[in-house]
């Protein structure tokens, strides 16, 4: 009797715990869905939706515009080249506009407000994408001066906090969206000079715009892609920049690193480069077009596999695994000091 309702209590115990399993599974599945669906949710009225993107001459931000364009957004350009400019437009329908804009430069974005203003009336302006940005001068910070870190500071995160500030009564009228494109290294520092800092700027800047615009309808989105072939991870711009940094370097400096570690370093990025970078942008710009078409645009875009599932991971886990992997990804300097 007694071997009884021992098994008997412990078929009741294996059957609720597979019950509780059971239901927890259900709920995870529920909100997958629910999520799913929600995220699959678009807005509707195109044609009335105005668009300005910065950095359009190639990229991401070219994409996106030709994206835009084919779906019926009022798409303008910003292109800080005529040459960008008119091989953008003649690859576009006439709806989409083109203009000159050097996100430096406080007064050319002024004139590029004008233009928009004129071109949204009343409708105000819909979507705010800030994507131009420039990775040189990169390298091991020792190699830097301070104009190298002000030179992509000043395009990278001055740039889009100016563009945002002078562009946001038009987002206002519009309760509309900005889409603001940082990087995975904006959550892992992987190398020196200014492109690491500017993006963790940019995430910074697009979390406290996020929480004080959402009061007046505004949805702010960042993009955190992984590595992709474009003209910001040019191995051959990064190498030549590579080569005046060093050329100009004490030479107490270079004899602590070696006389091979220029090359051994430019051997090493290329290699990881090579392996890294993904030429299919459109995983990118698919994430800035959801976050402009989505009823509830997600707050982060993590673009691209590597983001996903290696480094936006690796940027929770603790410090040493990250140096860790940076230490493999880079030559040491000659003079590496014992641990």
């Amino acid at each position: 009797m007694v071997h009884v309702d021992e098994a008997g209590s412990g078929f009741v115990e294996v059957l609720l715990s597979n019950l509780v399993l059971t239901c927890v599974l259900l709920l995870a599945c529920y909100a997958a869905v629910r999520w799913y669906v929600r995220d699959s949710y678009r807005i509707g009225g195109f044609s009335q939706k105005h668009v300005f993107i910065t950095g359009c001459d190639s990229g991401f931000g070219n994409l996106l515009a030709r994206q835009l364009d084919q779906k019926g957004f009022r798409v303008t350009a910003g292109c800080l080249t005529e040459k960008g400019a008119a091989d953008l437009a003649a690859a576009t329908s006439p709806r989409l506009q083109t203009l000159l804009l050097n996100v430096t430069d406080s007064a050319s974005i002024r004139s590029a407000v004008e233009f928009v203003r004129r071109e949204v009336g009343e409708r105000g302006l819909w979507g705010l994408v800030n994507n131009a940005g420039r990775s040189v001068p990169i390298g091991p910070t020792e190699w830097m001066q301070l104009e190298d870190f002000t030179k992509v500071l000043d395009v990278n995160l001055i740039g889009v906090i100016d563009v945002t500030l002078q562009f946001l009564p038009l987002l206002k009228k519009a309760k509309g969206r900005v889409v603001n494109v940082a990087s995975i290294l904006g959550r892992l520092s992987l190398t020196g000079g200014g492109y690491c800092l500017s993006k963790w700027g940019v995430e910074a800047f697009s979390d406290s715009l996020r929480r004080d615009m959402q009061h007046f309808g505004i949805k702010v989105s960042i993009i955190e892609p992984g590595f992709f072939k474009t003209g910001v991870t040019s191995v051959d711009l990064i190498n030549a920049d590579l080569k005046r940094l060093w050329a100009r370097l004490p030479q107490d400096v270079k004899d602590s690193y070696g006389a091979t570690y220029l090359d051994d370093y430019i051997k090493m990025q290329g290699f990881s480069m090579n392996i890294l970078c993904c030429p299919d942008i459109s995983k990118v710009t698919w994430c800035m077009e959801h976050a402009l078409t989505a009823q509830r645009p997600r707050t982060r875009y993590g673009a691209g596999w590597d983001a996903k599932f290696f480094w936006i991971p690796l940027s929770y886990l603790p410090s040493f695994v990250s140096d860790f992997v940076v230490n493999v990804l880079l030559p040491s300097p000659k003079d590496k000091a014992s641990s």
